[in-house]
This record gives C-alpha cells, sequence and structure tokens, in this order.
C-alpha cells in the first residue's frame, strides 16, 4: 500500500520543505529527475517518495514529469510563499526591540539589530515548514519569536527564559499568542517542552559552558533529536581561533554535526570585541545526542557578573556559618541545599542555600520550590527583590500564603541580606506543589496554562494566578 503525499511529507519533519518545492515545481512545467534533486536540493530517494505519492497526479512523458492540469490546484497550498509580502515588517520589529527591557550585563544580553531578528525569521520560514514545526527559544531577549509570529500568525511557539521581564514584554505584544515560561537552564528545562519540539532557536552565552549547557538543553526539547535541528548564534574573535575551537568541541562532544555554519549571519549593537558580528551554527543531533543531554549545568556560564566563569564561586565560609546560625534559631535541624528548584525533594526541617549569586528570579523561585518548616536564603544586599518596599511588599503578596518572611538587610556584611522564610500554619496548597502540573492541583486555570508547573510560570503570570 502507497504513502499518501501527506504521510510522506510528514515523514520528513522540519526538513520537509524542499519536498515542497519539489511539488511545486512540478506545477508549473515539466521537470525531469535530476532538475528535481538540484534545485530542491532534496535527495532523490525523498524525490521519488514523493513521486510514487502522488500516483496518478503525476503525468510523464519519457523522462519528464509534471502534475496533470486538472490535479494542480490540489496542491496549490505547496506554491512558494512571498517571504516578503508585508513592507512594515522591519518597522514593527524596530519598534518591538526599541522598547525591550533593558539589556543585563550579568546575562550576557546583547541586542541583536532589527535586520537581524527580520532576517533570522525569514529564514527559518524559508527553510522549515513552521505551520507545522513546534519551535522553542532558549532565551528570547532579542525578541525572535516576536519576527516570527510577525510573519507566521499561526506557528506554535514557545520562549524559555530567565528574565521575567523579557516574558513580560513577548507576553504582552504577542497577546499571549506565544507561550512564556521562566526556568534556568542550569536547573534544567519545564517538562512541559521536553521531548516535545521541532525546532530549537538560541543566541547562548558565548562561553564554551554557556554553549554546551544551551545546546544540550536545546537536544533535550526536541522530539526526536536526529529529526530536528538547534539553531545557534556564535561569534568569537578571529584574532582567538582557540576559543571558537573549544566551543566547536564542545558542540561536538554532544553528538552535534554542523549542517551549515552561516558567517556573519547575526549583527548587533555592541559585543565589538567579536566585530558585532557573530555565525548562524545549524546542527542536527545524531543518536549519540540523545545520551548527552540531562542532568545540572554548571553555575559559571556567562562572560561578566557574578555567574562568570572567572567569578569566585560560593560565599565566604564566614557568612555561611551565619547564614547557618540564623537557619538553625530554635533548635531546628539544618539541612543545606546547592541552589535548584527543579524537583521538591523531601520536606526540610531548616534548610539554607546561599543565593549570593542570584541574579534576581532565583529567590521567589527557591521560595517556591522549596518546602520546609524554615528557608534561610542568603542574597545580595541589592536584591531587586529588596531594593524598596514596594518589591518588599509584591514579593509578600506572592508568597504569603506560604511563608512569613524576614528580611535580614546588610547581614551577614554590608554586601548580602539574609531571608529568613518560615512555613505559616495553613499553606495554600498550590504554593506547597509548585512541581505539579497546574491542572492536577486546581480547576480553576487558564487553558493554555494546565500543562505547565507554578515553578515554571513567568511571575506576572504567576501574580495573576496567586492574587485573584
Amino acid at each position: 500500500m502507497s504513502l499518501s503525499v501527506d504521510d510522506v511529507l510528514a515523514a520528513h519533519g522540519v526538513q520537509v520543505r524542499p519536498l515542497h518545492q519539489v511539488i511545486s515545481l512540478l506545477r508549473t512545467d515539466w521537470r525531469d529527475l535530476g532538475e528535481l534533486v538540484r534545485v530542491s536540493t532534496a535527495p532523490r530517494r525523498s524525490v521519488e517518495d514523493v513521486l510514487n505519492a502522488l500516483g496518478d497526479d503525476l503525468e510523464r512523458n519519457e523522462s519528464r514529469l509534471r502534475l496533470a492540469p486538472a490535479a494542480r490546484e490540489k496542491y496549490a497550498r505547496f506554491e512558494a510563499r512571498d517571504r516578503k509580502s508585508d513592507p512594515d515588517l522591519l518597522k514593527t520589529i524596530t519598534s518591538y526591540v526599541e522598547n525591550v527591557p533593558a539589556p543585563l550585563a550579568a546575562l550576557d544580553h546583547v541586542q541583536a539589530t532589527p535586520e537581524t531578528v527580520l532576517n533570522r525569521a525569514l529564514w527559518l520560514d524559508e527553510r522549515y515548514d513552521l505551520d507545522t514545526a513546534k519551535l522553542l527559544f532558549l532565551g528570547d531577549h532579542d525578541l525572535t519569536s516576536l519576527a516570527v509570529r510577525a510573519l507566521r500568525p499561526d506557528a506554535d511557539l514557545t520562549v524559555v527564559d530567565l528574565d521575567d521581564r523579557v516574558l513580560s514584554y513577548i507576553d504582552e505584544l504577542s497577546e499571549r499568542s506565544i507561550r512564556t515560561l521562566h526556568t534556568d537552564l542550569r536547573v534544567g528545562l519545564p517538562p512541559s517542552v521536553t521531548g516535545r519540539m521541532d525546532l530549537v532557536f538560541s543566541d547562548p552565552p558565548y562561553t564554551p559552558e554557556g554553549m554546551g549547557l544551551f545546546a544540550a538543553r536545546g537536544v533535550q526539547a526536541l522530539a526526536e533529536p536526529s529529526d530536528g535541528r538547534l539553531l545557534l548564534a556564535y561569534g568569537y574573535s578571529p584574532r582567538h581561533p582557540a576559543l571558537g575551537a573549544q566551543v566547536q568541541r564542545a558542540l561536538a562532544t554532544l553528538g552535534l554535526t554542523f549542517e551549515a555554519i552561516l558567517p556573519d549571519f547575526n549583527r548587533y549593537f555592541g559585543a565589538q570585541a567579536i566585530g558585532s558580528a557573530a555565525d548562524l551554527y545549524v546542527c542536527q543531533p545524531t543518536a549519540k545526542s540523545k545520551k548527552n543531554r540531562g542532568g545540572k549545568g554548571k553555575a559559571a556560564i556567562y562572560t561578566h557578573g557574578p555567574q562568570s566563569v572567572e567569578s569566585a564561586g560560593a560565599a565566604k565560609p564566614s557568612l555561611l556559618d551565619k547564614l547557618h546560625e540564623i537557619a538553625t534559631e530554635g533548635g531546628l535541624a539544618l539541612e543545606s541545599r546547592p541552589v535548584d528548584w527543579s524537583v521538591s525533594g523531601p520536606e526540610g526541617d531548616a534548610v539554607a542555600m546561599d543565593l549570593s549569586a542570584d541574579p534576581g528570579p532565583w529567590l521567589l523561585r527557591t521560595l517556591l520550590g522549596t518546602n520546609a518548616r524554615r528557608l534561610a536564603l542568603l542574597v545580595p544586599n541589592s536584591h531587586p527583590d529588596l531594593t524598596n518596599a514596594e518589591a518588599q511588599g509584591a514579593l509578600n503578596r506572592l508568597v504569603g500564603a506560604k511563608y512569613k518572611l524576614r528580611l535580614l538587610r546588610s547581614t551577614p556584611d554590608n554586601r548580602h541580606a539574609i531571608v529568613v522564610a518560615d512555613a505559616v500554619e495553613h499553606q495554600e496548597e498550590l504554593l506547597t506543589r509548585a512541581h505539579a502540573r497546574l491542572a492536577n492541583v486546581s480547576l480553576d486555570v487558564p487553558p493554555e496554562l494546565t500543562d505547565a508547573r507554578l515553578i515554571d510560570l513567568p511571575r506576572h503570570r504567576l501574580a495573576e494566578l496567586l492574587t485573584s
């Protein structure tokens, strides 16, 4: 029994665009097999599969082939699309970029130009079938997801990011047509995107550690790694080729093959050390990739700030001693844990964590994701949740049904603070089950959030859910 055209196309996943071109060519004129392969760049075997599936809709004249005139309208959906049909698209994307939240040096944010953002969307749409593919962005301060949404309104898009400001901005401009989730990739991917994607796009930190971690998470997100594609921006100075070699080795170690490297594809405002440009790596995972896509990532993956690869790491022992002393007040038994909110773990008596390298989001996620009688958390004294009464009040409103907070500013020294969280008597169940699917905890959840966990929601969505 021969396969239908749709079955043949579906079997090629995200790499189906060349086969669309085969059908488009057959709609317009007589073609021979060599021309179909050469123009579409599809492998001969794949072209033959399409020809067989077309069956009686295909006319043959010796070695030449075409779609029968009566059947051409049936395949009109495969006609090449106008990639530049909207002359105002660049203006729209420029307005998005002009108002994006300010870059954070600690997260290695360097803004791509609007032209680059648009070119990414156009290239993705030309190369892959965005009408059927599930596309994930690992971090998106550049707003490439919004460009794809403007180009393809029906595309299935998801953004995961550490920066809640970016998630809120994308949510607002896309009118929630782009799914947004919070994560720190060093901790892990949200389960609702793991193993479900066809394409992953990312512009990671350009350290070997950062590139390796983001690539591993990208492979982890793919439904079938060898059928999916991982698109990575990466740049290095030609004055330091050893750094480029180091990153490429890290990617090769993950079992990624370089299907293409498009030179200087990405241009930036800044990043002058690498010529304000970066290549686009098109990576196809191999069978080896499946074995290298789990586990935790190193904390130091950035080039700047407290989580840079040159940072000092953990807080001084004297600071941790004071943290532990406060945690155990009243005779509570101490348990120290690394920063990790990916799983709830056993309930603790007194849990202490060193969050002194927190870029901002860790504090709230740790409070949500850890169940204990008391939490004692060492954070920077300048932490955004502590800087003023408004910020402190917002944090209390989010977790007040789970913990009563004491904010000990300038303790143990003037560069740090300790947040003490004591469990309230009657805790809100939703807050104590932050790692469960929301559909399993509450009936009053928006449909688009049912597969998500509380711990994965952007901060603005958390506030809506917890204060409604």
